[in-house]
């Protein structure tokens, strides 16, 4: 391998000393999330205080709605893709190929499988709003909007996409919800 070809290496093939802190930054942050992958209850709630805090900051700033806007679709896009499963019925054309969620009592037990799973959900909307509170320190993304017409406008965007969804369920006959198999108590 030529010298300085890998990343977070010098000229002289020694690894840098900039690439080492951000390989072991990376680690480090590797090793929270993975620690945190259990405590969902506690990932979410943290979120939702991090939010009420990115909501709080526009509110008082009285600015940057095209951000908390551009923030409300990336949230509803996460959303549909949490709700979504893995394999589009709808893309299928013989329906007994791929998984399928059993239509009948005596069917197998099948698990409902995301397109996006739980964790990635909270991680990517944690780094969205993130994102979206460091937007809010430049004055370059704070767009002059009339804000009540965005409001409308995300309130019709949501309706019409999660109508969408609730009919792709019910023409599929899939819940997006699992609570594991059912079990059946023996009667003594």
């Amino acid at each position: 391998m030529p010298e300085g070809d890998s990343a977070g290496e010098s000229i002289h093939g020694k690894p840098s000393a900039i690439g080492n802190f951000f390989k072991r930054l990376g680690q480090i942050y590797q090793s929270w999330l993975d620690k945190s992958t259990p405590f969902s209850a506690f990932r979410w709630a943290s979120t939702l205080l991090l939010t009420a805090i990115y909501m709080i900051r526009v509110y008082i700033l009285q600015g940057w709605y095209i951000v908390t806007y551009a923030l409300g679709i990336y949230h509803l896009n996460l959303f549909i893709a949490f709700l979504s499963p893995k394999v589009d019925p709808s893309l299928l054309d013989d329906p007994d190929e791929g998984p399928a969620l059993p239509t009948k009592q005596n069917e197998e037990f099948r698990p409902f499988i995301r397109r996006l799973p739980e964790f990635k959900f909270w991680h990517s909307a944690t780094k969205g709003i993130v994102i979206a509170m460091i937007c809010t320190f430049f004055d370059a993304f704070d767009v002059p909007v009339f804000w009540p017409i965005l409001v409308m406008y995300f309130i019709m965007l949501f309706c019409i996409t999660m109508k969408r969804q609730i009919k792709h369920m019910i023409k599929y006959r899939y819940l997006p919800f699992t609570h594991g198999k059912r079990t059946y108590r023996e009667e003594t």
